[in-house]
């Protein structure tokens, strides 16, 4: 029987996280371009594309309706997309600066760090929330928007108390 010992030290783990971490905000980023592209594309080329706006967002109605309300929901979706991104930035920067050590782990550089990622997660939320509520106020004055929940609005529960709610055109309620 052959057995292998594989050593897996502290700078192992943080050379996968940061990996992973770069995975991840390169998806972030192509999730706000994407959004910022579509934004752009609808308003000054063709307003045909809101019918699938970002995910199978349907907002076609919304933007016949009025651009105004069309641009407010996709300017929510940007703040919270580019926002999830810079998060992401700073930590591949705390990995990149080398300002994370075991040693000494919490030092003034790192709490600079955490304190960002803190706010940009309250802020998230904020717009989240507000986005949110902007969608549920809209569906209260008739105007439809296909499936809320394709707008990933519905989240600022998430990023602030850890629970997701499901929505549909009736309301929300909480799911833990």
């Amino acid at each position: 029987m052959v057995v292998l010992w594989i050593e897996i030290s502290i700078k192992h783990v943080l050379n996968a996280l940061q990996v992973l971490s770069w995975i991840i905000l390169i998806g972030l980023c192509i999730e706000a371009g994407t959004i910022i592209f579509n934004l752009a594309y609808t308003l000054a080329v063709k307003p045909i594309h809101t019918d699938n706006f970002w995910q199978g967002a349907d907002l076609s109605d919304l933007y016949q309706h009025d651009h105004g309300h069309f641009m407010v929901i996709a300017l929510f979706k940007i703040i919270v997309a580019v926002m999830k991104a810079i998060i992401f930035y700073l930590i591949i920067k705390l990995f990149a600066d080398k300002k994370l050590s075991i040693a000494q782990p919490f030092t003034s550089k790192l709490r600079t760090v955490i304190l960002n990622v803190a706010f940009l997660t309250l802020g998230i939320s904020f717009f989240s929330h507000y986005g949110s509520n902007y969608v549920a106020w809209l569906s209260e004055q008739k105007i439809e928007i296909a499936d809320p929940n394709k707008l990933d609005l519905y989240a600022a529960e998430v990023w602030f108390f850890g629970y997701h709610p499901v929505c549909n055109r009736q309301g929300c309620k909480k799911r833990y």
